[in-house]
């Protein structure tokens, strides 16, 4: 090897512990004016500062970084370097991948040009994928841990759901219920009173996952306890009960919306509370539909909470529908939401031939088109005296 090799090995070497110290004027003293890096990354320029911000950036990442000099090849005014570093990912991002905290062991080969005992060009090849694999195993598992609680949440949503539908003489209860990719909190449920007399519920415990079906599952519990120890004396009661006792057990930025209504078959008469959540509509058959209001505050929010109580009749071919968010914030391709004018003028123009529920899913898919994602569970309930 001549002696202008051997310079040109040592200014190859010097130029690669500067790009590891991050020494951006020991580097600017070595490389030539008009230096070209061949390796671009994204978005980077290929002259000096461009290249010398990327040793900024790739660098920023990791502490404790050093190099070994594995092999060098001097060939007239080109050097090859293979050398191996050592560094710990704890920093910052790298590539997308966020921070491990690992020590990891790299490798690169580097081709530079030199002429006049500048650096004009450089070329390089790197191992990445000893950084890239332990962060994308961890991902690996992060994913695998919030599939499997997307699982025991659907399980426990799906098991705290009512297996049959209760049939009562001259009347029918339709009851859709769909989860999205991701389990919410939505419900439904029904409960057997005195007297022949029905508990009817819609509801939806904020957030995802296994919190809100946790959160569903109590609600629906401490309901049908509070509706069984008061029998079919007051929806308002049972909501007022049930929030005491959710106040006080679930987490402070949880709450949970829910429509109590009791059906007294006989009487044709249906009366009502609501904690918060959305208004159904009574569909009269006339080309109207009317919301069904009445005051009352979420559930779990804040206690000594009372809840307003009304009461309707409902004639034959009149019924009552219930709903969730799911519905109703729908988008479509270009953003627009489904929206509450549309639900009840859906609704209000209804004819009886057919199911409600069936005729609003087909309006849905409609409007939402193909390709849809359901962003939140849909739940749809119809009471209607036959």
């Amino acid at each position: 090897m001549s002696s202008a090799e051997e310079k040109n090995n040592a200014l190859a070497r010097r130029f690669l512990e500067a790009q590891t110290k991050c020494d951006l004027a020991a580097m600017d003293e070595m490389m030539a004016s008009d230096f070209v890096d061949l390796s671009l990354l994204p978005g980077q320029a290929p002259d000096r500062e461009g290249f010398k911000r990327s040793v900024v950036e790739n660098m920023a990442p990791f502490s404790d970084i050093s190099i070994t000099i594995d092999e060098q090849v001097a060939e007239g005014d080109k050097v090859t370097t293979w050398y191996t570093g050592i560094r710990t990912h704890d920093r910052g991002p790298y590539m997308g991948v966020a921070p491990t905290g690992r020590r990891n062991t790299f490798t690169r080969v580097v081709h530079h040009r030199i002429v006049g005992g500048k650096i004009v060009e450089e070329r390089s090849q790197g191992d990445v994928l000893n950084i890239m694999l332990p962060a994308l195993e961890q991902q690996m598992r992060e994913r695998e841990r919030v599939e499997q609680e997307l699982r025991v949440a659907r399980r426990i949503q799906q098991a705290s759901l009512p297996r049959e539908v209760p049939t009562l003489e001259g009347w029918q209860l339709t009851p859709y219920y769909r989860s999205a990719r991701e389990v919410g909190g939505d419900f439904y449920d029904f409960h057997p009173l005195s007297e022949g007399s029905l508990g009817v519920v819609v509801g939806d415990a904020t957030g995802k996952g296994v919190p809100a079906a946790l959160v569903m599952s109590t609600t629906l519990g401490m309901l049908q306890l509070a509706a069984q120890a008061l029998g079919s004396s007051s929806p308002g009661e049972v909501l007022e009960r049930v929030n005491e006792a959710l106040t006080v057990r679930i987490p402070s930025n949880m709450f949970v919306t829910c429509f109590y209504a009791i059906l007294y078959p006989k009487s044709a008469s249906l009366r009502y509370a609501n904690a918060g959540h959305d208004l159904p509509y009574l569909h009269r058959g006339r080309g109207d539909a009317e919301e069904l209001r009445a005051r009352g505050m979420p559930l779990g929010l804040m206690p000594g909470m009372s809840y307003e109580e009304k009461e309707i009749e409902l004639d034959v071919g009149e019924g009552v529908f219930f709903y969730s968010d799911g519905l109703v914030e729908a988008h479509d391709p270009k953003g627009e939401m489904f929206g509450f004018p549309r639900l009840r003028a859906l609704v209000a123009q209804h004819a009886e031939e057919r199911s409600l529920g069936d005729f609003l899913l087909e309006e849905l898919y409609s409007f939402t088109g193909e390709g849809w994602e359901q962003e939140d569970d849909i739940t749809l309930l119809t009471l209607r005296r036959s």
